[in-house]
């Protein structure tokens, strides 16, 4: 289809899933009446027929837009997340865990590792790790709101740089679209030095973990779990283990989840050419990882993991062929709302471009003189705006990487990596604070904690890595992306800022005491 230029016009898709977002706190209905609103308009601008063609549109944009490698992936991860909680793997790591962790610090930095360790994909994290961990952490009083900022924390802020996941294979698809880079993959990569947010966020879980440094309402719960007993535990069916739970031992999690790791870095080298003809990518890692199509490796990935876990289940009668079949098509269920939310990214996206948002954004902002050192810690606030809009990371970088890039390509070529990891880095943070949003709500549910109670703690930590990322972007900008001095900045404004607000928060109890 040909793309037309709509002005300010092109603004009123996103802006219109934006605002409705915010209403009706529904993202998928938000964005399937700002794709129309986009079709509409690209129909008049078109000269198409005013019934017909919007939903003509709508179609031909979204199969266009959609990436059957990402949604594959997506079904036959789901279809291993169910199968392993099946065969009570999850619940087998937990029992050996608590066993061995002693201490609070340990039982901590355990969930922040297992989080870490679980980085192909972010519900697989919060629904496993709070599964795993709970009978650990309770044990030592730690409040379900700490166990469920963790759970957040290693969540969505680790897959985005990991480059083996179903984020950066979402991502890489977008930076693909705009065809700015050589590889996509290695985009992404390149970018995840620059996003702070992540970094400054696992810098922080790990602090809080090593040191009780809390403030603000996480350390009231800390210390009513403390001097009560009470960690202000909430029951919720979907934390419950499936019925007809197997006993499964701690391999039955373990080695599937290694398989996954494994076969999907084989694949990308394969893919990649790594094993093939031709000189530059031949026993190359680096440039055949940079050549391979990251999504098609996570799907050769995930269905040598099933085989695994058939062979690994079946035989040992932990579960019959036809359970294991059902467990795989359930999974596969699971991830359909997940799928929803993609497609409909994808095609608003799509709109976007027929319209031409991306012109318009460029010469507007090109237009307004802003200077470019601004650019990193502008794009970082404004994606971070979006996605708590919205509730979703993946619906604001897919809106705004194709935006980002030009913009960032005409007024500061040098920060167009600081700029895509700003985008990425910001729609992380909008995600994390947003109670609309998915990942959101699964760490509350995964960790058995109020999901009101999970965003008023979170929220004030969110908003401190913010802060320190728009320190660390600053720095950035006036420095051509300096990655030392942008890490630097970020890390110190997190340290002190920390300091100073867990000493205020301790005046101001022995203040109330006294």
């Amino acid at each position: 289809m040909d793309v037309v230029y709509a002005g300010w016009l092109s603004l009123l898709p996103p802006v219109l899933a934006i605002v409705l977002a915010l209403i009706t706190k529904e993202v998928i209905s938000s964005l399937l009446v700002g794709i129309l609103s986009g079709t509409i308009i690209y129909t008049a601008m078109a000269g198409l027929h005013p019934l017909i063609g919007p939903v003509d549109t709508l179609f031909d944009t979204a199969l266009n837009s959609i990436d059957l490698y990402i949604l594959l992936f997506c079904f036959l991860l789901g279809a291993l997340v169910h199968l392993v909680t099946l065969t009570g793997g999850s619940n087998a790591y937990g029992e050996w865990a608590s066993k061995r962790l002693r201490t609070k610090r340990s039982a901590l930095l355990a969930t922040s590792a297992l989080g870490c360790l679980i980085f192909i994909d972010d519900y697989f994290n919060c629904l496993t790790v709070g599964t795993v961990m709970k009978p650990v952490t309770d044990r030592y009083n730690i409040s379900r709101a700490k166990l469920s900022y963790i759970i957040d924390s290693t969540a969505a802020p680790v897959c985005i740089i990991a480059p083996i996941s179903s984020w950066a294979a979402a991502v890489s698809s977008y930076i693909r679209g705009t065809g700015s880079f050589d590889s996509d993959f290695m985009a992404f990569c390149a970018t995840i030095p620059f996003n702070l947010y992540a970094l400054l966020t696992l810098a922080m879980v790990v602090i809080l973990s090593v040191k009780d440094m809390e403030f603000g309402p996480m350390e009231k719960a800390e210390q009513h779990a403390r001097q009560t007993g009470d960690i202000g535990a909430v029951q919720t069916e979907v934390t419950d283990l499936p019925k007809g739970q197997k006993q499964g031992r701690v391999a039955d999690m373990v080695v599937p989840i290694a398989a996954l790791i494994v076969f999907s870095i084989l694949s990308m080298l394969y893919i990649g050419g790594f094993w093939g003809e031709d000189p530059a990518f031949r026993y190359q890692f680096t440039a055949a990882l940079g050549n391979s199509v990251a999504a098609e490796a996570l799907c050769w990935g995930s269905l040598g993991a099933l085989f695994v876990a058939f062979v690994q289940y079946v035989p040992r009668r932990l579960m019959s062929f036809k359970e294991f079949m059902k467990g795989v098509s359930t999974g596969m269920s699971n991830m359909v709302s997940a799928a929803t939310i993609l497609v409909l990214a994808w095609t608003i996206s799509g709109v976007c471009g027929l319209l031409e948002t991306d012109v318009y954004v460029k010469d507007v902002m090109v237009a307004s003189s802003i200077p470019g050192g601004l650019l990193p810690a502008i794009v970082f606030v404004v994606a971070a705006f979006l996605s708590f809009a919205t509730g979703t990371s993946w619906g604001t970088f897919g809106i705004l990487i194709p935006i980002i890039i030009p913009v960032a390509s005409a007024i500061s070529p040098h920060l167009l990596i600081v700029s895509l990891a700003a985008t990425l880095g910001g729609s992380v943070m909008g995600d994390h604070c947003s109670p609309i949003s998915d990942t959101t709500i699964l760490s509350s549910t995964g960790a058995g904690c109020e999901h009101v109670q999970h965003v008023s703690t979170q929220l004030p930590y969110a908003l401190l890595v913010g802060g320190c990322c728009i320190v660390g972007y600053l720095v950035a900008g006036f420095t051509d992306g300096n990655v030392w001095l942008t890490l630097l900045a970020g890390v110190a404004a997190l340290l002190v800022l920390m300091t100073l607000l867990h000493r205020r928060s301790v005046k101001k109890e022995a203040a109330q005491k006294s």
